[in-house]
């Protein structure tokens, strides 16, 4: 500073006739102008960043550094003291500081075995904050298994006199004078509950806390500083507040925090509010607490830190939180926020000396900048994970920079992934308008302006990024370029919506298989037959010291267990037929084999929701359906295709060549619209020389849009010289879009030389939405047809073909050697016996075999029998015994 001085007492001498408070403040703008400086707004390569919202691992030991909390973040702590007391060890203890400093609290749930657990609040014992349960781990009687004290750090805070009573016949003891004032911490106690660790296979927690950090000291909320107003002071600790401001953390972090005794700085730079640049810090403040159209305040951040920590990493992570820059400013320490501001001047060429050098660079060097930005946030939900934001580029900067230049500049400070995603954009547009300039300037427009305010020049914006002036006060600035378009969040997305993770199972607790049940089923065995089965399933463990799964079963009302194992319990599944019988209900239950060995237990017994099935035979059921299906659309296309033409005819046109007689028709419609409704009746009679016919024809219909109703009859009769015939046809059909109901009767009398014939054909068909169902069936009296005397058949008829095929049965009279004789039969290529269940055929005739399931028979003559696989056959009418290996 001597040299300074001097040389300014010299400058101050010849333009100011040596006033001293010239010469103080020309020596103050060189000295100041010459040691402090901003720092470069272009990106600067980031090595590992290791400070963040959570702080990960539990500490041991005294050599610790001290370290607190700004903001919200996850902590396992510091382990200060383990206890444990009671029968056999089952109540036990354990202290843990979570941060240096008054904090606020500790957010309603914390984090064990991987899942996220609910804090329930409880009234206090001693002199703790507040006592806390862990949902989830408290009995019917209220009793808590997990208990934690929290203690938030404050001048003078209470010892915790529980540990202190039930440490007091121990060798570790927690002493009275062990209050940790200036230490926020918890006491967790523990009771080795069997309904909660034991039975539950859970092993001891290791707990992770949420901790609301450090209380901060805010000026604008302080009336004694000049733009304050409030009832917060500096040195009253009392009436500070938990915040997530990052400006308000790093000036919390300039001030320090002390020691309460020797007053010490233990954390930070320990700097006073006169080294402070507050007005500076006031705008970055209410910059962050700025709302944005999302509702969302600007800027927040959390960060763990400790006295062990560079200061100029420590406040690089403030800046960055705000998308601003760290600021020494006439020697005092300021920051700017990443926010728009108004140009307080305007350089023009009147103000820059031409006999200066001036170095400008409107765009950087290629290698300066980047056009694909990615990066992390720490995600809450996420279990205070980091995971990935959204990369930012621009297709049309990789073009103008001929390939793509990639970094990543993570925010894991941040726990909002739309603020570190608006974080993430901001710090991209900074890097793509980049270029810098050294002005000279004048000292009239040089002492009017300071660093980090903007002004304009040759039609762009410029932060004042550094001012300096040399020995003769001659100014020069250094300007980067900017714009308010840099911080404008339209265009902006959303940060990334992150789902929150399954709770991992950790194998060491699984003592047995999850989500076990038992099911029947059938396997299809040798020659047809199929066989009752077991089907346990489970959920696959990913677990690789399980090396078997063991099922223990039983016949439910039995005492008599089968065992059996599946050695591949990846699969998930597993069928046995061993000691599986038919017609029963089973109960079954499963646990582990594990190497190395530990705990196993059983699952819950699971009983299967019916019976075994019968050992039967495969018929191909399915197949079956599909035959009928197909038979029934077939049905359906054969009804249309001659009922319609035939409608047609007989309501167009009716003639007989040759025919002599009389047609009448008559025809009723009315309309309105699309409604319609009609009558139409058509009466004929016609004579020959050898025929003689009279018939009815019918036709009502009533219809409206797409709904239909429709009545067709049909009657006739007629007579031949050889032959009578009458017949009655109706057919009844209900129509809605498309949807199609059908009913047809047709019924025939026939005489002639030869014989009678009656019969009846009745069909029905329901179509909805190309779904068919359709039915065809005709039953016949048939008098003396040939080899009978009279017959009563059922008949089926399928397809297009028109005959009908008899299938069912039929009832007939006949004669043999004179004497009249009556029989029954069932008349099918397969008969079978069904018991209801799928696929279940006690008993199957097809081709000349019949084939049982079970038998019961008092006696039985035989005189060949043998076993199915040929291993075995007994000749009852020779009396020998074949055995084939």
């Amino acid at each position: 500073m001597a040299i300074f001085t001097g040389i300014a007492t010299a400058i101050a001498g010849a333009l100011f006739g040596g006033s001293a408070l010239a010469t103080s403040l020309i020596g103050g703008a060189l000295a100041f102008g010459a040691k402090f400086a901003v720092g470069k707004l272009t990106q600067q390569k980031q090595g590992k960043q290791k400070h963040t919202a959570v702080q990960g691992e539990i500490q041991f030991g005294g050599d610790v550094p001290v370290g607190t909390l700004y903001g919200v973040g996850k902590t396992k702590g510091q382990r200060a003291f383990y206890a444990k007391w009671d029968k056999g060890n089952k109540r036990n203890a354990e202290v843990f500081i979570l941060a240096n400093g008054w904090c606020d609290g500790l957010e309603p749930y914390v984090y064990m075995y991987g899942e996220k657990y609910n804090l329930v609040a409880q009234a206090t014992i001693g002199n703790e904050v507040a006592r806390y349960g862990v949902q989830g781990f408290i009995d019917g009687d209220g009793n808590s298994a997990i208990s934690i004290r929290f203690y938030d750090g404050r001048p003078g805070q209470g010892v915790d006199q529980r540990l202190v009573d039930v440490t007091a016949n121990l060798g570790n003891k927690w002493k009275a004078t062990s209050k940790l004032s200036g230490m926020c911490y918890v006491v967790v106690e523990r009771y080795y509950h069997l309904e909660f660790f034991r039975d539950a296979g859970k092993g001891r927690p290791e707990l992770e806390f949420v901790l609301r950090g450090l209380r901060e000291y805010d000026p604008r909320k302080d009336s004694t500083v000049a733009g304050g107003s409030g009832t917060q002071r500096l040195n009253t600790p009392s009436t500070w507040v938990h915040t997530k401001n990052p400006a308000v953390h790093r000036l919390n972090y300039q001030l320090g925090l002390r020691a309460l005794v020797s007053g010490r700085t233990l954390i930070g730079e320990g700097k006073s509010l006169g080294q402070i640049d507050l007005a500076t810090y006031f705008v970055a403040m209410n910059v962050c607490d700025t709302l944005r159209a999302n509702g969302k305040k600007t800027y927040e951040c959390s960060l763990f830190v400790s006295g062990d920590d560079d200061h100029t990493e420590v406040l690089k992570q403030f800046d960055d939180a705000m998308a601003g820059y760290g600021l020494n400013r006439r020697g005092l320490s300021g920051v700017i926020p990443g926010a728009p501001q108004i140009p307080v001047k305007d350089l023009t060429a009147a103000d820059i000396p031409i006999d200066r050098a001036k170095d400008v660079q409107l765009r950087p060097s290629a290698f300066e900048r980047f056009n694909h930005l990615s990066g992390q946030f720490t995600s809450i939900e996420s279990m205070w994970n980091p995971e990935s934001l959204k990369p930012v580029y621009v297709n049309a900067d990789i073009a103008a920079d001929g390939r793509n230049r990639q970094t990543s500049i993570d925010f894991l400070q941040v726990t909002d992934p739309d603020i570190a995603q608006y974080l993430l954009n901001i710090r991209y547009r900074q890097n793509r308008m980049g270029g810098k300039a050294t002005v000279p300037v004048s000292r009239r427009f040089g002492l009017a302006v300071q660093e980090g305010e903007w002004i304009t020049w040759r039609g762009k914006s410029w932060l004042i990024s550094e001012w300096r002036a040399d020995e003769r006060l001659r100014i020069t600035l250094v300007l980067s370029e900017t714009s308010a378009a840099i911080y404008d969040d339209d265009g902006i997305e959303p940060g990334p919506i992150v789902i929150p993770p399954t709770p991992p199972i950790n194998p060491s607790l699984l003592s047995t298989v999850q989500n076990f049940n038992v099911a029947v089923g059938m396997i299809n065995g040798a020659q047809g037959y199929d066989t009752p089965a077991l089907l346990f399933t489970w959920t696959p463990p990913d677990d690789p010291t399980i090396t078997a799964v063991r099922f223990v079963y039983q016949i439910e009302g039995t005492t008599e267990i089968f065992e059996d194992q599946c050695t591949s319990p990846e699969d998930g599944q597993f069928r046995t037929t061993k000691n599986v019988v038919s017609g029963k209900v089973y109960n079954a239950r499963a646990t582990i084999t594990t190497v190395p060995d530990r705990l196993r237990t059983f699952t819950p017994w699971m009983t299967t929701a019916q019976p075994t099935g019968l050992q039967t035979l495969l018929t191909g059921l399915q197949q079956l359906q599909d035959d009928a299906l197909n038979r029934f659309q077939e049905l359906q296309q054969e009804m249309d295709a001659f009922f319609r033409p035939r409608l047609v005819e007989l309501l167009d046109a009716f003639s007989l060549e040759g025919a002599v007689g009389q047609i009448e028709r008559q025809q009723i419609v009315a309309t309105i619209g699309d409604a319609l409704a009609q009558i139409t009746e058509e009466r004929r009679v016609r004579v020959s020389e050898n025929e003689a016919m009279a018939q009815l024809l019918t036709y009502l219909q009533a219809s409206l849009g797409t709904t239909n109703a429709r009545l067709i009859t049909e009657e006739t009769v007629r007579a031949t010289t050889d032959s009578a015939l009458a017949s009655s046809i109706t057919t009844l059909d209900a129509e809605v879009d498309g949807n199609l109901a059908r009913l047809i009767a047709e019924e025939t009398a026939r005489a002639d030389g030869d014989g009678a014939l009656a019969s009846s054909i009745s069909g029905v068909s329901a179509d909805f939405n190309g779904r068919f169902a359709q039915g065809l069936v005709k039953f016949e009296a048939v008098a003396a047809p040939t080899g009978v005397d009279a017959r009563f058949s059922v008949l089926l008829r399928a397809g297009t073909n028109q005959s009908f095929k008899v299938s069912g049965f039929y009832v007939e009279l006949y004669t043999e050697g004179g004497v009249q004789k009556s029989r029954m039969a069932v008349q099918a290529d397969q008969f079978l016996v069904t018991s209801g269940n799928n696929r279940h055929y006690p008993l199957v005739f097809e081709n000349g075999v019949l084939k049982l399931a079970i038998a019961d028979i008092g006696t039985v003559n035989a005189g060949l029998l043998q076993s199915l696989n040929g291993k075995m056959k007994i000749d009852l009418n020779n009396g020998t015994i074949e055995i084939f290996s």
